[in-house]
């Protein structure tokens, strides 16, 4: 996996079954044909943590509009997901970073074609307690000291001159997590270059938890999850040579934020769509998505975007165009673009 930090923006384990609502439209989405028909079966959504608070509100949503369809959405992690995914367990998976190549082939040996769709964009975030007064900010250099791997870093005044003699405790996603992939690249310079003694888990609230209980604690996950737990946890300013940046969606639009900055993902299974529910389901995601991914706290994507991610739908334009990409100055509708 390479790095997004370049992108120009401007252009589970535990299930949840979220309730069913009223009909919806003929069309797939809301705002469909003037006719009415009712949707009926099961959608299931599996993968990132990150994506998580994104697919469970738009399977809300859906389901508002459409009786007799259940959308289960579980969060087992980006890495977990493409691992049911390729075996054909479930219709859509969530992922904080693009599929990788032994995913890919996984799936072609599987017989699955997939539709690969941006989402939303991500500022991934470095927190620490409330309580601490002296990390305002790292480079990320600093960072790759604490993370790298064998790094024996476990107290504060060990990471910069002046910062106090505090133990320090980490917590992170884990190895099946693509935020933990996206780090590693990021920050370590290299897939799965991490130290490994810290406390890890696919769940973000129990990071949150854990650093919020904590005063010499640091640890990362998506944005969308600070957000939620402002008062908890307090992020950390990341220099990344051009002074130091906090996360914020302006931030993360304007490509300041970086390389912490990322896209995310959906990945259809082209024959789940041959379902109703799916495809209607799919359709009402790219119909809804701006609205619904600011209300959860992450970036929208560009509305051409959308509308490009909409055309690939109809098209059934497979295979991933992310995959390998350094996208350095690109524009993420411009990779949408890209024929296979």
């Amino acid at each position: 996996m390479r790095i997004w930090q370049g992108i120009v923006l401007a252009c589970g384990v535990g299930v949840a079954l979220i309730g069913c609502g009223g009909p919806k439209k003929e069309g797939g989405a809301a705002g469909g044909g003037a006719r009415k028909q009712t949707l009926e079966g099961a959608v299931s959504v599996d993968g990132s943590s990150t994506v998580f608070p994104i697919s469970q509100a738009l399977a809300e949503e859906f389901m508002n509009e459409n009786q007799g369809v259940n959308v289960t959405v579980a969060e087992s992690g980006t890495g977990g997901g493409f691992k049911k995914f390729g075996r054909g367990e479930i219709d859509i998976s969530g992922a904080s970073r693009p599929i990788e190549p032994s995913e890919d082939e996984t799936c072609k040996k599987n017989g699955i074609e997939y539709i690969e769709l941006p989402i939303a964009f991500d500022g991934l975030t470095v927190v620490v307690n409330p309580k601490n007064d002296w990390a305002e900010s790292l480079t990320v250099a600093e960072l790759k000291k604490i993370w790298e791997p064998g790094s024996k870093i476990n107290n504060w005044s060990q990471v910069r001159a002046g910062f106090p003699n505090k133990p320090l405790k980490l917590y992170g996603p884990g190895t099946d997590s693509g935020t933990f992939d996206y780090f590693c690249e990021a920050i370590n310079g290299g897939k799965g270059k991490s130290r490994s003694d810290y406390t890890a888990s696919e769940d973000d609230n129990v990071l949150v938890q854990g650093v919020a209980g904590d005063e010499g604690a640091l640890g990362y996950f998506g944005i969308a999850y600070y957000e939620e737990n402002k008062g908890k946890i307090r992020a950390v300013k990341i220099d990344g040579g051009e002074g130091p940046v906090e996360p914020s969606a302006e931030t993360v639009r304007s490509g300041r934020y970086k390389p912490l900055s990322r896209p995310l993902f959906q990945y259809v299974n082209v024959k789940s769509l041959e379902k109703p529910q799916v495809k209607a389901y799919v359709d009402f995601c790219l119909a809804n998505a701006e609205k619904l991914v600011s209300q959860v706290g992450y970036v929208p994507l560009p509305a051409q975007a959308y509308e490009i991610a909409k055309k690939i739908v109809a098209e059934k334009r497979t295979g991933s165009r992310f995959m390998g990409e350094t996208a350095k100055g690109l524009k993420i509708e411009d990779i949408l673009a890209k024929e296979k």
